[in-house]
C-alpha cells in the first residue's frame, strides 16, 4: 500500500479492488519466496518450478498440454524442460499410440523437487486457512477460480471438479 499521503484515485473513488491487486501482489511474492531459495541453489528458476509441478501432478502429460496449461511457446519450454531432462529431474517417453507425441514424468529426483519446493507453500496455506471456516475457505477457492481467465481449454475448472480442490 502506498506510504506517502497523496491522492489515491482509485481508493478515493471507493474501488477495493485495488487493495486486493496489492495483497495479491504481495501474497505471490510471498507465496513463491521459499521455492525461488530452493531452486536458486541448484540454479534453476520459477519457469522450472512451474515444469516441476505440472508435470509431477499430471504424470504422463504430453508436452502439447503441458504447453497449453503453461500458456507458452515450444521454444519458450524447450531450454528448461532439457535442462530439467539433463539433469534427472523429468523424464520423456514416446505416446503409446502415437509416437511423435513426448509424454512427461518426473524422476524420483524430480518428484523429491517437487515435495521439496510443495511443502513450504502447503505450510502457507494452511497457516492463511488456519481458523477459517469451510464456507470461507470455498470463497476463497471460489474467489481464486473467479481468477483465471475464461481458458478455451477450461483448465482451471477441470482441474478443481476432477479433482476436489485436492492434489491428484
Amino acid at each position: 500500500m502506498r506510504s506517502d499521503n497523496l491522492a489515491d484515485p482509485v481508493r478515493d473513488d471507493g474501488q477495493a479492488e485495488f487493495e486486493i491487486v496489492e495483497l495479491l501482489f504481495f501474497a505471490y511474492r510471498d507465496f513463491i519466496s521459499d521455492p525461488d531459495a530452493i531452486l536458486q541453489d541448484i540454479g534453476f528458476g520459477r519457469a522450472h518450478h512451474r515444469v516441476v509441478h505440472f508435470v509431477g501432478s499430471r504424470p504422463g502429460m504430453s508436452v502439447a498440454d503441458l504447453l497449453d496449461t503453461l500458456g507458452i511457446t515450444k521454444q519458450s519450454l524447450a531450454r528448461v524442460l532439457k535442462q530439467l531432462i539433463d539433469a534427472g529431474y523429468v523424464r520423456q517417453t514416446t505416446g503409446p499410440e502415437d509416437r511423435r507425441q513426448r509424454r512427461l514424468f518426473l524422476s524420483q529426483k524430480g518428484e523429491d523437487l517437487r515435495q521439496q519446493l510443495l511443502a513450504p507453500q502447503l505450510e502457507r496455506i494452511a497457516k492463511a486457512f488456519s481458523g477459517l471456516g469451510e464456507s470461507e475457505r470455498a470463497a476463497v477457492k471460489d474467489f481464486l477460480s473467479r481468477m483465471c481467465n475464461d481458458d478455451p481449454t477450461a483448465f482451471c475448472g477441470a482441474l478443481l471438479s476432477a479433482n476436489d480442490g485436492k492434489e491428484p
